[in-house]
């Protein structure tokens, strides 16, 4: 049995274009969009326990241990599996919270797919998505864990052969609310799907746009100062700034580039210009822990015990 996994890794997602395409009668959006996974990402810890209850341990700033994502997936689990185990959760921050990097989605598919082994209940995916999205409609994608075109309210996901690129992300250091975003008068909902037959191979990701982007940035001074930065920054060293934009609901910003160098670079001019955080990283091809987790391979990321 085991006991205890250490170092799980929580990958951050982009979304490289998002379109508000609808809205559904009972509220959600209908969306478009490519979720891609980057390496920047939180680890998780986690202790089985044998009395069926479920903590997290440590702290996480500004999260309430009851409403932790974390938590709040494993005990979802755990009735819905039957189990009368319990785990400890503990978590390493490294992603941005309240950034549109899907942190907290990521932290809560990561806690299922360690715990899928640990408890081994060994479902397969969509059973363990389809209990997920009651959650957060992002989660599904992390445990789906490959590059992948999504509808729907992003829960449905078709999987994307994208490129290997390097980016740019900057965190302007301020907190989105994503419903006062989708809930703005101002919200364009209308935009004309691209659909998956359109981004051949993963050529054309970034012709689309973020529509959540025009919202935010009158209302976010600071990361609309940060975009227009990291634009002039591009251009300065030579690179197309028009795939500069807004992940998600935001704040956080980020720029594709074909090298670790010119991320590098970019970032250079940066520093000390703005007051964000600025990450160089590089896109996944897949979760790492996703085949582990669903029992088809052992993981170097996880240290089992």
């Amino acid at each position: 049995m085991i006991t205890e996994l250490r170092r799980l890794a929580a990958p951050a997602k982009l979304n490289l274009f998002l379109h508000v395409t609808g809205r559904r009668a009972d509220g959600y959006h209908l969306l478009e969009t490519v979720f891609e996974l980057i390496e920047l990402s939180d680890s998780l810890d986690l202790k089985l326990r044998e009395d069926g209850r479920i903590v997290r341990t440590g702290s996480v700033a500004g999260v309430d241990p009851e409403q932790d994502l974390t938590v709040r997936a494993a005990r979802l689990l755990a009735q819905a599996s039957g189990t009368r185990l319990g785990v400890e959760i503990a978590i390493d921050k490294q992603i941005p919270m309240g950034g549109g990097l899907g942190g907290g989605s990521s932290d809560a598919a990561t806690t299922m797919l360690g715990l899928n082994r640990m408890w081994n209940l060994n479902w397969p995916f969509k059973r363990l998505a389809d209990l997920a999205v009651r959650l957060g409609a992002d989660i599904p994608f992390f445990l789906f864990g490959r590059s992948a075109y999504a509808t729907g309210i992003g829960e449905r996901l078709q999987s994307l052969a994208l490129p290997p690129r390097h980016y740019l992300v900057v965190a302007p250091g301020v907190s989105v609310p994503t419903q006062s975003v989708f809930s703005a008068p101002e919200l364009t909902r209308n935009t004309k799907p691209v659909r998956i037959f359109g981004l051949s191979r993963g050529g054309n990701v970034f012709r689309g746009r973020n529509d959540l982007q025009s919202v935010v940035m009158p209302r976010q001074p600071k990361v609309a100062q940060a975009l227009t930065a990291l634009r002039e920054a591009a251009v300065a060293c030579g690179l197309d700034a028009s795939p500069a934009r807004m992940t998600g609901s935001g704040a956080c910003l980020f720029l594709p580039t074909a090298s670790e160098s010119q991320a590098l670079l970019v970032r250079n001019r940066l520093q000390g210009r703005i007051d964000a955080r600025l990450f160089v990283t590089r896109s996944l091809s897949g979760h790492p822990l996703r085949d582990w987790a669903f029992g088809t391979r052992s993981s170097a990321k996880a240290q089992v015990s």
